[in-house]
C-alpha cells in the first residue's frame, strides 16, 4: 500500500562519506570552510579569511538571507586527531568587502569567491593552531552564523526612519577583542541611518582599525569614536582609565533613548553597569535596561535576588527546582542551572561556561530565570535560555 514513503537508494551520508575522502571540501549537508588568507589587524587579534562551500553558500542564503553583524561561528578542528569546537567572531557582513584590502588585492579574481572571515585572539590550544600553524587551503567543518548580539535583540530596526526623524542613537562599548563583533553591527547600524558611537579600550593600538574607524567617520557624519588606550593617559575619557558615569555623559547622547552594545570582559561589563547605576533617567526608566552583552566569562557573584544587579561577592540566592520534562528528572538549584545539575550528578550538554559558545543553550517551558550576566529578567513562558549563565527565579520546567 503506498504511504508516500520514498526510501533513498544511496543515503546522502554515505555519499558525504565518500566524498571527503576523495576532496574534503566537497559535502552535500555539511557546512565547511577552506582556509585561503591571513591578516594582522593587531598585536592581539588575527582575522582568518576562509572560502565556504557550495551548503554554506546555500543554507546561509536560502535559509539566514545572509548573516548579521555581531554573530559568530562554531568551527569544528582537527588536531592531533582530536576534535575541539571553539566559536568565533564573523568579521562584516555578508558580501561586505573586507575594508582592510587594498585595491588590488580586492579586485583579484581569487577574492570574488564566497567567503567568510572570523577575527582571533591567539590564547589558546585551537587559537594558536588556527592562527600559527594551519596550512592554508585546510578544510574545518562550520556551524552557520550562529547568535543574537545583532540589531534585530532590539526593536530599532522596526523603526521606521524617515526623513524628519532622528534615528535612535546607538552606542557600542567594546574591551580589547571585543571589538570583533562590533565590526559588522556597527557597519549595518550606520546603513540603517542611525547615530553612532563607538568607545572601545585596549592596551594595543590596531592602525588598521583606526582606518576604518576614520573612513567611517569621512563617510558618515552621525558615526563618533573614542579610542581608549588604557595605558596612554590622554585617551581616557572624563579623565577615568576605566568606564565611568562621567565618561558615558561626557558623549552628550540622549542617554534614556539609547540603545547600548557592550562586548568585553567581566571587568568592563561591571564596570558599565555600575556607570548606568550612578546615572539618573526620566521617572520609571533605568539605563540598565538598555544594555545589551556578549561577554568573555560569567560570576555569580553578580546577581542578587531582586531585579538590580549588585557586585557583593557574599548574596544568597534562593533555592528553587529544575525539572527537566524529558528526562522525567529534577534537581534544587540555587547557582546557576548547569552547575546545580552537575552538582546533582545530572549532565547536560556545554561548552565554555561562560555565555558565548552557546553549546548550552535550550528551551525553558516555563518559570522565571535570571541571567547573571545582563541582570535581566525573563518571563514566565516558553523560551531559549543559557544553562550556564541563567538561575532560576522560580521552579523551573526545561524541555530537556
Amino acid at each position: 500500500m503506498a504511504n508516500g514513503y520514498r526510501p533513498e537508494i544511496i543515503q546522502r551520508a554515505f555519499v558525504d562519506f565518500i566524498g571527503s575522502r576523495l576532496h574534503p571540501f566537497w559535502s552535500l549537508t555539511t557546512p565547511k570552510l577552506r582556509l585561503i588568507a591571513r591578516y594582522t589587524l593587531s598585536d592581539d587579534l588575527i582575522a582568518l579569511r576562509f572560502e565556504s562551500n557550495r551548503v554554506f553558500k546555500q543554507q546561509t542564503s536560502e535559509l539566514m538571507g545572509g548573516w548579521q553583524g555581531g554573530q559568530y561561528l562554531d568551527l569544528r578542528v582537527c588536531i592531533d586527531g582530536v576534535y575541539y569546537q571553539r566559536s568565533y567572531s564573523i568579521v562584516g557582513l555578508d558580501h561586505q568587502p573586507l575594508w582592510w584590502l587594498d585595491d588590488t588585492t580586492s579586485s583579484n579574481t581569487a577574492d570574488q569567491r564566497h567567503t567568510v572571515t572570523i577575527a582571533i585572539k591567539p590564547q589558546g590550544l585551537v587559537s594558536n593552531y588556527l592562527t600559527k600553524q594551519m596550512p592554508l587551503a585546510s578544510v574545518v567543518d562550520t556551524s552557520l552564523p550562529l547568535g543574537h548580539f545583532t540589531l534585530e535583540q532590539t526593536s530599532i530596526l522596526r523603526h521606521e526612519i524617515s526623513e524628519n526623524d532622528k534615528s535612535i542613537p546607538l552606542l557600542f562599548i567594546a574591551g580589547g577583542s571585543g571589538i570583533t563583533p562590533m565590526l559588522g553591527l556597527i557597519t549595518q547600524a550606520l546603513s540603517n541611518g542611525h547615530q553612532v558611537a563607538l568607545l572601545h579600550y585596549s592596551r594595543t593600538v590596531s592602525s588598521k582599525l583606526q582606518h576604518q574607524w576614520q573612513q567611517l567617520n569621512e563617510a558618515y557624519p552621525d558615526f563618533t569614536y573614542h579610542l581608549i588606550h588604557t595605558e596612554e593617559p590622554t585617551t581616557y575619557l572624563a579623565g577615568t582609565r576605566c568606564l565611568s558615569a562621567e565618561g558615558l555623559l561626557s558623549l552628550n547622547l540622549p542617554l534614556a533613548d539609547t540603545q547600548i552594545f557592550a562586548c568585553g570582559s567581566q571587568a568592563l561589563l561591571a564596570g558599565l553597569y555600575k556607570a548606568a547605576a550612578e546615572i539618573t533617567l526620566p521617572t520609571d526608566k533605568q539605563l540598565r535596561d538598555n544594555i545589551i552583552v556578549e561577554s568573555f566569562g560569567n560570576a555569580l557573584a553578580n546577581v542578587d535576588i531582586s531585579s538590580n544587579q549588585t557586585f557583593d561577592k557574599t548574596i544568597p540566592v534562593e533555592e528553587h527546582t529544575v525539572y527537566l520534562r524529558s528526562r522525567q528528572r529534577q534537581f534544587s538549584s540555587d547557582t546557576t542551572i548547569l552547575a546545580a545539575a552537575e552538582n546533582a550528578d545530572v549532565r547536560l550538554a556545554h561548552g565554555c561556561r561562560q555565555g558565548i559558545c552557546q553549546l548550552c543553550r535550550c528551551n525553558k517551558v516555563s518559570g522565571v530565570v535570571k541571567n547573571i550576566q545582563t541582570g535581566k529578567v525573563s518571563g514566565d513562558g516558553y523560551e531559549s535560555i543559557q544553562t550556564c549563565i541563567n538561575i532560576a527565579m522560580t521552579d523551573v520546567i526545561l524541555d530537556i
